[in-house]
């Protein structure tokens, strides 16, 4: 049906890999790159059957992108490399006038901020290249997104209160360690929170706001307010909404060497000079810390992410929770990895697809939710990661 080339060998490109390899009558041919082509020979040889292609290439890089991508020819290309790198990228399938796909949007290296503005910025580009940009395709972006417009299409006339919710129940057993690259997972969690309510966005200290909440199947977990690049897109695109939250559990052993390495500095994104080089304290510390990637093996217990939703249907009140719990040990044992990076794979897999069948294929710049729900979610079921949904139940929040 199509070729498609992945960008990014970490954990969530080794899912990516493994569910493409699995469907060879949607993925015709399959090429994985990265930096460092041996991290791509090393997945490739785990899937076996000559099913994944590897190449080297600098994804920051786009000249080099270009080579690559016209010598191989990719219908799409899948990027789930690190979010500086998503305009380099999206520049690359301009030039070469291939759609893209990512689960995450830009954030400049050099500022701990993540914004759409830079990528919807494409959007004329892309349309008059006749080619797609699919934004935020993992998880979360990605099908929280989509649950929000499946609850729209299905089940509210009116969506007025959204809150996500997204809980690692899991053990890896460390001391401390980031379940994804833990430059972009620190800055991610220790900047300052931020919602939407009553049309404008509300500015929070870092964990300020926290409450306990139940989830299924695991119990209460204390959850903190965050921001998360998903309720930009999602409150212009559903403009009934009057308050979007995002929570996020972390224990208080995580938040505890959070506030040390913030303290100590070791968060900083600026250079500093150390024995007469220059070196960026996040990039050092992640250099240090366990790589996301070996966590899987002993990772126990669940993820649940989910969206809990308040608003009308036929002039009623309604609440709407739904949401997909994935076991660690389930999805190291299909993939090697562990279940943050399946979730967020699984995903990407599913919306490459949904592009190669002809149901997401629009020209411009999209984020998930501007497209059919229906097909992703029936396919989210058939590719690991099953949703369930209750109706009029106690949401836990305050509007």
């Amino acid at each position: 049906m199509g070729k498609v080339l992945i960008i990014g060998a970490g954990g969530v490109g080794t899912v990516v890999a493994h569910k493409m390899a699995a469907l060879p009558e949607v993925f015709t041919e399959i090429m994985l790159a990265s930096r460092t082509k041996a991290k791509c020979d090393e997945i490739a040889d785990k899937i076996g059957g000559n099913r994944i292609k590897t190449a080297q290439v600098d994804a920051e890089n786009v000249p080099q992108l270009v080579e690559l991508i016209r010598s191989f020819k990719p219908d799409l290309v899948v990027n789930v490399a690190l979010p500086y790198q998503d305009l380099p990228i999206m520049d690359a399938c301009l030039e070469t006038e291939v759609s893209y796909l990512d689960t995450a949007n830009y954030e400049p290296k050099e500022e701990a901020k993540f914004e759409y503005k830079w990528q919807w910025a494409y959007q004329n580009r892309f349309k008059e290249a006749g080619i797609t940009a699919i934004l935020g395709c993992g998880f979360d972006p990605g099908v929280t997104s989509i649950f929000t417009a499946y609850a729209a299409k299905h089940h509210f006339d009116e969506i007025q209160y959204l809150d996500i919710v997204d809980c690692n129940a899991g053990d890896h057993g460390k001391a401390f360690a980031t379940n994804f690259n833990p430059e972009i997972n620190i800055r991610e969690v220790t900047q300052r929170g931020k919602f939407w309510k009553d049309g404008q966005w509300v500015e929070t200290e870092p964990h300020e706001i926290h409450k306990p909440l139940n989830y299924p199947h695991i119990g209460p977990k204390e959850s903190y307010l965050i921001y998360h690049e998903e309720l930009e897109s999602l409150v212009k695109n559903f403009p009934t909404i009057k308050q979007a939250r995002f929570w996020m559990t972390f224990g208080q052993e995580y938040l505890t060497h959070l506030r040390v390495i913030q303290n100590i500095g070791m968060a900083g994104i600026e250079p500093v000079m150390y024995e007469g080089r220059e070196i960026v304290p996040i990039q050092f510390l992640k250099a240090v810390l366990p790589n996301p990637g070996d966590l899987g093996e002993n990772y126990k217990g669940q993820t649940s992410i989910g969206c809990r939703i308040k608003g009308l249907k036929d002039g009623k009140e309604k609440t709407y929770y739904v949401y997909n719990n994935c076991d660690h040990e389930v999805a190291y044992a299909e993939t090697g990895t562990q279940a943050v990076s399946y979730t967020t794979g699984v995903p990407a897999m599913i919306g490459a697809m949904m592009y190669l069948k002809g149901l997401w294929k629009k020209e411009g710049v999209f984020n998930v939710e501007e497209f059919d729900p229906d097909p992703f979610m029936e396919a989210l079921n058939e590719h690991g990661l099953p949703w369930h949904e209750i109706h009029d139940t106690n949401l836990e929040m305050e509007y």
